[in-house]
């Protein structure tokens, strides 16, 4: 079954077309600038060099449209008739309670997306696009959405709700939806496998470490608590992201500075987290080469190393112990600092690194725990798209 898997953003629309039987990436691209000038499709067929592309690209129906030829074309392709393509799976952002696993696109489900609008106001409207889209130029192509939040919907009521007034709750869905949920969900799973043993049988904790940064308490092979809540907003420190804080302190500043709930959000979400703190940058490799040199970049990479040991600690309180830890995402595979900082002090909790094997440099899955830990530290590479494509290709399957 030849899968591809759509992410759409406001102004881009990621891709990938997977062989689902054989998980082969066939090829992967990116349209970059949809409705502005200078628009570029990047298109890499895997065993062929890289293409760029440039284009007047006016919106995500055009977009998909110059996906869909490149997939065909002589010299880039990697299929030769658009009826090759089996299905299309699509990354969702928010979907609420309504959904806890991936379901086949129909009406009613584009209905409950489009109801989730006001959770993810950023994210859900490209999603549709999207998939509106792939529904025009490819109309009897089944269609499958996974959701970000889907894999959190199974936490208890007590790990989700906030100390507000439940009617808040009952009327608006204000609680914790959780976000990344594809790559804990991957991760989890591959590392039950390095360990050898059942998911179902185990302790985790996942932290999916990029510019957006979550971290999960995963057992029995459910999400029981997660860092990220209503919004992408709270948990730990990010790149541009405050985490968690006193709520009065936004409306303290808003008094003070005058701001509106929009100048409010922007402060909260696009000039906080390292880059705030840092001054510098909200890119970690940028802040661990000041980190010697900066008393601000040294000072927001404690205070992110810091927010992650905690929630390692709280989380496995929670569980009543961890059997292992995944690191993720693109800090979270790559920042021997940030794991050796975070980890740091673990060792009453039986968590014990590997400094050596921690240093490694390696663009692969290992496991840098110390010989006598007796909790399994990795690093697992997320492969969200597989887990889209896999997902897309069981549940049509499983319609036919």
């Amino acid at each position: 079954m030849i899968v591809l898997v759509i992410n759409a953003g406001s102004s881009s629309v990621k891709y990938q077309v997977f062989n689902a039987e054989t998980k082969e990436v066939l090829a992967k691209g990116l349209v970059e600038r949809i409705g502005m000038s200078g628009a570029i499709l990047t298109h890499k067929p895997t065993d062929r060099k890289e293409v760029r592309l440039s284009g007047e690209i006016l919106d995500h129906k055009m977009a998909i449209e110059y996906v869909v030829s490149i997939l065909l074309s002589k010299n880039h392709g990697v299929i030769k008739d658009k009826s090759e393509i089996d299905a299309v799976g699509h990354r969702v952002v928010h979907g609420g309670e309504a959904f806890s696993s991936s379901v086949l696109i129909s009406e009613e489900v584009m209905a409950e997306i489009r109801a989730c609008i006001d959770y993810a106001p950023l994210h859900n409207p490209p999603n549709l696009k999207g998939i509106n889209a792939v529904k025009s130029l490819l109309p009897d192509v089944p269609q499958v959405a996974v959701f970000d939040t889907a894999f959190h919907q199974k936490m208890p009521k007590y790990a989700f709700l906030y100390g507000l007034p439940y009617t808040l709750y009952r009327r608006h869905g204000i609680r914790r939806y959780g976000f990344h949920g594809t790559s804990h969900r991957f991760v989890s799973n591959r590392a039950a496998e390095i360990m050898g043993q059942p998911l179902e049988n185990l302790k985790l904790i996942t932290a999916h470490l990029g510019n957006g940064a979550s971290i999960s308490a995963i057992q029995n092979g459910r999400s029981v608590d997660t860092s990220m809540g209503f919004t992408p907003l709270e948990g730990l420190l990010m790149g541009t992201r405050c985490g968690d804080m006193d709520p009065a302190i936004i409306l303290q500043i808003m008094h003070k500075e005058e701001l509106t709930v929009n100048d409010a959000n922007i402060l909260m979400n696009k000039h906080s987290g390292l880059q705030g703190i840092s001054g510098i940058s909200s890119d970690m490799r940028e802040i661990e080469e000041e980190y010697e040199e900066s008393s601000r970049a040294k000072l927001a990479h404690d205070m992110f190393t810091y927010r992650l040991k905690k929630y390692i600690g709280a989380y496995a309180a929670a569980m009543g112990g961890v059997d292992g830890i995944v690191f993720t995402g693109g800090i979270g595979e790559n920042s021997e600092m940030v794991r050796k900082h975070a980890l740091e002090g673990l060792d009453y909790m039986g968590i014990e690194l590997d400094e050596a094997k921690n240093k490694e440099r390696l663009k692969e899955e290992r496991d840098i725990s110390a010989k006598n830990s007796q909790v399994r530290i990795m690093v697992i590479p997320t492969n969200e798209e597989l887990v889209i494509a896999l997902d897309t290709k069981r549940i049509v399957d499983e319609s036919n």
